[in-house]
């Protein structure tokens, strides 16, 4: 049930909700704040509203309702709230990809051309580019790549090489030349990242989409917000509370002599007051566009509110991640285009057989990367987070060794933080715990499809554990896992909120002291389902700085090449031990 309504961020209606017994918890459910939900009243067919996961609690839920219309929800009344379908992202990609088909000039035409391989890339010169100094010589070239295409550029940024740092680089320098810029990535957190870096560069950004998917620290320069503080839409908002009175005032008619033309006019002047606030909330969203040197967005930017706009430069970071569809909404939008990411990490998701089928996991970036890769990208080179043996694996595989660990990282281990130990687990950066022939198998979890591992999940409590115990802080760990089930049982042995345990897709673009990751499989068929995709165990095996712990059965996990090297490299570079061993 409903228990508060308010005016929440962007001057959103707000409603809080609880369980009828105030004393229970709400049931485990996967939304989020965040997800987009349909909300829906017992005994009220005709009561369907939208909106988003704004708060969360244990025993409460908050939802802020899209759009500016108040609404008078009936008291008291049982409500419930369903995991709505995303379906306007999908509707704006088909809409990209039909006006992508359908211009045969223009632009849109011409970039056509070079992404299907018809025309080459052009770039201009500018020999005078003045670029920050603490670059490095693959960021700044990077970054002039970047200034000097004329249609598109790849930036290539392997884990810890500093990409989204260059391509803010990029951005600022491109507003110090006058250019209009549109900075997009596939998810709200990496949209977040680039707009927590541009305004700490005195970049004056705005941010579209849903104020409940930004970082609260952020929610600050969210358009919606910046609308709702806005002159003109105090003005609209005074013109929506009268509207919403006059409404009242012709529902509640029906019950005395106002006759029929009275009451439609009240609503007639009600509706008319609606559009004159949505044209002064409009007025007031394109004046502050118009203002900021960097509009940030995810890649499924809203068209309504860009209108017409073209920006000289569009930046999509994340590249990789994003489907070909997902990368052209903002595309369109664009006079040149650079793509950044890494196709050795998290390719798109997809979960249709039959997209996968047609090629859909094959981001624009990685197709561009096999034609375009000798005259239209930089390759990022030194990276800033992991000590070399954490590194060197990936490197060797992936990256062909073209990646080296700065100085500051190169050797670094976590007895050299303050107030850790030293003893053989903290003076050393890898480390390999072996199951094999412990009996530790793995299984489905009950009334469920996902995959656990209850003794190699022990086997994680007791090292993250230890590692507190030599005075590691636990908001320094993480633990990773490829299988939600797993994720959840490490839950239950580890309950510590600052410490993090997340799925390999929820840890991208992330990084910790120490990571520990819990393989899972081990069975006597040597399957690994989706532990086989290299990519996305590339993630897990990149995001810790000072200290990587991979816990795995070697008789179930050597049957792929890529683990067969892994253990190889762990025996040369870092440290193998047997469960046998503890």
């Amino acid at each position: 049930m409903v228990v508060e309504q308010f005016a929440g961020l962007g001057g959103l209606q707000v409603i809080k909700l609880v369980k009828k017994d105030r004393s229970l918890k709400l049931p485990w459910t996967r939304l989020q704040v965040g997800s987009p939900v349909q909300v829906s009243a017992k005994d009220h067919e005709d009561l369907q509203l939208r909106g988003v996961v704004s708060h969360k609690k244990s025993d409460q839920v908050s939802v802020a309702l899209s759009g500016r219309d108040l609404h008078e929800l009936p008291e008291p009344a049982t409500f419930r709230l369903d995991l709505s379908a995303d379906e306007i992202t999908t509707q704006r990609q088909r809409a990209a990809l039909r006006q992508v088909e359908g211009n045969n000039e223009g632009r849109v035409a011409e970039l056509r051309a070079v992404f299907s391989g018809r025309v080459a890339p052009q770039t201009e010169a500018q020999p005078e580019l003045q670029l920050d100094s603490a670059l490095n010589p693959a960021q700044q070239a990077a970054v002039r790549l970047g200034l000097e295409a004329q249609d598109v550029a790849l930036i290539h940024g392997p884990p810890g090489t500093g990409k989204t740092r260059t391509l803010v680089a990029l951005m600022h320098a491109a507003v110090q030349q006058g250019r209009t810029v549109l900075a997009t990535a596939p998810s709200n957190l990496a949209v977040d990242n680039m707009m927590q870096r541009l305004i700490a560069d005195n970049v004056k950004v705005v941010r579209l989409g849903h104020p409940a998917r930004v970082m609260p620290e952020l929610q600050a320069h969210s358009l919606s917000v910046l609308i709702a503080e806005h002159e003109d839409v105090r003005r609209a908002r005074t013109l929506v509370r009268e509207a919403f009175q006059l409404r009242r005032r012709a529902d509640k008619s029906t019950r005395t002599r106002l006759d029929r033309k009275a009451r439609g006019a009240m609503r007639y002047e009600a509706k008319q007051l609606i559009k004159d606030a949505r044209r002064l909330e409009a007025q007031a969203a394109h004046r502050i566009i118009d203002e900021a040197d960097v509009i940030c967005a995810t890649t499924s930017v809203d068209p309504n509110m860009l209108g017409a706009r073209t920006f000289d430069l569009a930046v999509i970071d994340e590249a990789a991640q994003s489907t070909e569809p997902g990368s052209w909404p903002p595309i369109l939008r664009a006079q040149a285009v650079v793509l950044a990411g890494d196709h050795h990490q998290l390719p798109p998701t997809v979960v249709s057989p039959e997209a996968l089928e047609g090629g859909l996991n094959i981001s624009l970036f990685e197709r561009l990367m096999h034609h375009l890769a000798e005259t239209s990208s930089v390759q990022l080179t030194l990276q800033y987070r992991m000590h070399e043996a954490i590194m060197g694996f990936s490197n060797q595989v992936l990256y062909g060794g073209q990646l080296r660990a700065h100085a500051s990282v190169a050797e670094h281990v976590l007895s050299e933080l303050g107030g850790v130990q030293a003893n053989s687990s903290t003076d050393s950066a890898l480390e390999f715990i072996d199951s094999a022939g412990a009996g530790w198998s793995e299984e489905l979890e009950p009334d469920g499809e996902s995959r656990r591992n209850p003794q190699e999940a022990q086997c994680v409590a007791d090292q993250v554990r230890a590692l507190a115990q030599a005075g590691l802080p636990l908001t320094d760990i993480a633990v990773i896992t490829p299988y939600a089930a797993q994720a959840r049982l490490l839950r239950t042995l580890l309950v510590d909120e600052r410490l993090e345990i997340d799925s390999v897709d929820g840890f991208q673009g992330r990084e910790k002291e120490a990571v520990l990751i819990s393989l899972v499989r081990s069975n006597a068929e040597a399957e690994l389902g989706f532990v086989a995709d290299v990519r996305r165990i590339n993630v897990a095996l990149t995001r810790a700085r000072r200290k990587l712990i991979i816990i795995g059965d070697s008789a179930t996990l050597g049957a792929h090449s890529f683990y067969r090297e892994l253990l190889s490299w762990v025996d040369a570079h870092g440290r193998y031990r047997s469960v046998w061993a503890l």
